[in-house]
């Protein structure tokens, strides 16, 4: 189906990103207008053979991108802090961070390898954990970044008192859950920025409703055939009343690269509902606004995670 808009993305050249979930569906969109535009760009992925399809169809693209994998999977803490390891022995400033990769509602409670449902674990933690891992990279670039949520962080709350969801799984709840924390970490991320001097900004973006990747098929997460949710959002999107999964990651390129962007804001589609159409700046979900909770969410991650944005760095950035 023919894109009934687009965004203009400026000339990259020089500039470092690294973007999850990159290698299917909205974010190898996201990843190949990153490379069109001239950044030299780091995809951290789980399974290499689909990292390397990806490179693949970025190259068709644009034969003269630049693009680098990287081993990680995001739902082991020992992963990311050896990803995060290389990407500082390589000690380049990072410009541009895009948190986009994520899974939704497991059919039953499955958890990390570190013992974390996986949801929380993975949307929210993981990438709490490889922002604080890569954080020197970032203050050296200045950089920008965009944490991905959902329209379900517009409603539901943080478990606290069964943060893993190991007393009653709820599949959806948990995943309210993890993508309402993701969006108070990118918001406080963004506040304690500007306190401490730190010189990076961090905003927050959502995709709308599109056909993506999320409901999926997924055997590894038990879940043997597309949910039927996929299936009417994709008749839906066919008929122009969703996005697609072109539009679906316009919002976070734009939060990521538009110079009018700005830290602490809230991008997403412009159309009804905010479901789909073109990117814009949108109101704040309620859950997000509780700056008690933010502060409360960061304080637990990095003890949950452990790791500290105010810890000394080893690298040396060049």
């Amino acid at each position: 189906m023919k894109q009934r808009f687009n965004i203009s993305v400026p000339d990259l050249s020089g500039r470092r990103a690294v973007l999850t979930g990159g290698s299917d569906g909205m974010g190898l969109e996201i990843a190949a207008r990153l490379a069109d535009a001239g950044a030299d760009l780091i995809l951290p992925v789980r399974n290499r053979r689909k990292g390397e399809a990806a490179v693949s169809s970025i190259l068709q693209r644009s034969p003269g991108a630049r693009v680098e994998l990287g081993e990680m999977d995001l739902s082991s803490l020992d992963s990311i802090a050896e990803f995060g390891s290389t990407m500082q022995d390589a000690g380049k400033p990072i410009h541009i961070l895009i948190n986009n990769a994520g899974v939704m509602t497991p059919p039953d409670r499955r958890a990390t390898s570190d013992g974390f449902e996986l949801q929380f674990g993975t949307n929210h933690l993981g990438h709490f954990a490889l922002t604080a891992h890569l954080f020197p990279l970032l203050r050296a670039g200045g950089a920008r970044v965009t944490s991905q949520l959902s329209v379900a962080a517009s409603r539901g709350s943080i478990n606290w008192d069964d943060l893993h969801w190991e007393r009653a799984y709820r599949g959806m709840e948990a995943y309210q859950q993890s993508k309402i924390a993701f969006g108070l970490f990118g918001l406080e991320l963004d506040r304690r920025s500007r306190a401490h001097g730190w010189g990076l900004s961090s905003n927050i973006s959502h995709p709308g409703i599109a056909p993506t990747s999320l409901l999926a098929a997924r055997p590894e997460l038990g879940r043997a055939q597309p949910t039927p949710g996929r299936r009417l959002i994709r008749v839906l999107s066919r008929l122009g009343l969703t996005g697609t999964v072109e539009s679906a990651g316009l919002p976070a390129l734009a939060a990521a690269t538009s110079k009018g962007a700005q830290g602490g804001q809230f991008w997403g589609p412009s159309g009804f509902q905010h479901l789909e159409g073109a990117p814009g700046l949108q109101r704040l979900y309620t859950p997000l606004e509780d700056l008690n909770q933010a502060r409360r969410i960061w304080s637990k991650s990095e003890e949950l995670a452990g790791v500290s944005f105010l810890s000394e760095s080893r690298s040396q950035v060049r």
